[in-house]
């Protein structure tokens, strides 16, 4: 008996040892190519362009400024860096929200039809968004609406993933009495979804506002496509004008300064909204 509790307790501690290791490497290798990120961001042109040095230069500072200060005729790096913050702020927050809201009038309301609009929006996801901005871009340009921001906000509100997220997260952890609860103790449907099931969804609220941010802040096509205007260009694009610049006029050790400078606020909005999925389902609205 003796030898099969100690045959077990070595299994379990390979086991563990196994699994360490390998979140161990995988840290590693994440945290190195961000670290390669940080110490390129501090070298020079002629730097980068010689022996690969894994250690740090003494060019960070001068690279920022020269990034975000100096005055150039076509690119204004912190104008875009707000214009990205806007577009996916508002992005986010909005498509959360409304996901959410949908999610919850299929799954709390019992209509005609019901099946079919949640069978429809399901079968949305099945197209590529490439093919489903065809038209939409050429409404676009048909009626002269390019160069204007909103076309960027207002179409990410129709998020077919993220309502289905939401459904399936509600349909897990929000009981129908509760509802019934508040409805009862005088709510309107707004206030009981925004006093009642908003905290009970503030996990999944979390993460999808993490998903929404990172997709919004890193689009490249749609802005690409609708937004000509220099003054409106969201950090992806002057990312793209800096990398397509001929040799002699770019500087490397800027081109990967503004991919670290892009990168800093998708952490940070991660690091914000990361302690809200580990919160308890009905921490907010039981409470209260």
């Amino acid at each position: 008996m003796k030898d099969l509790n100690r045959s077990a307790k070595i299994k379990l501690i390979v086991l563990r040892v196994l699994a360490y290791s390998f979140l161990a490497i995988t840290t590693f290798i994440c945290l190195f190519s961000f670290y390669v990120l940080i110490v390129n961001a501090s070298k020079s042109k002629a730097e980068l362009q010689g022996v690969t040095n894994l250690w740090f230069s003494n060019h960070f500072f001068e690279n920022m400024y020269n990034l975000l200060f100096a005055e150039r005729n076509d690119i204004d790096v912190l104008r875009a860096l707000g214009i990205s913050f806007l577009v996916a702020t508002l992005s986010s927050v909005l498509t959360t929200y409304f996901s959410a809201l949908t999610a919850y009038g299929v799954y709390a309301y019992r209509f005609k039809g019901r099946k079919f609009v949640a069978t429809f929006i399901l079968a949305i996801m099945m197209i590529p968004s490439q093919i489903a901005s065809v038209g939409f871009v050429e409404i676009a340009y048909k009626y002269n609406l390019i160069n204007q921001l909103w076309l960027l906000i207002i179409p990410s509100i129709a998020a077919p993933a993220t309502y289905f997220y939401m459904l399936q997260y509600l349909k897990s952890t929000l009981p129908l009495e509760l509802v019934e609860a508040s409805r009862i103790d005088g709510y309107n449907e707004f206030s009981t979804f925004n006093r009642i099931v908003l905290p009970v969804m503030k996990p999944a609220l979390a993460v999808q506002l993490i998903f929404s941010f990172t997709a919004s802040w890193n689009n490249y096509y749609m802005p690409n496509l609708l937004i000509k205007d220099s003054d409106k260009q969201t950090l992806p694009i002057i990312l793209a004008v800096l990398r397509s610049k001929q040799q002699s006029q770019s500087d490397a050790g800027q081109v990967w300064m503004i991919i670290l400078i892009s990168v800093l606020p998708v952490i940070v909005v991660y690091l914000i909204l990361s302690k809200s999925i580990i919160k308890g389902v009905t921490s907010g609205s039981v409470k209260g």
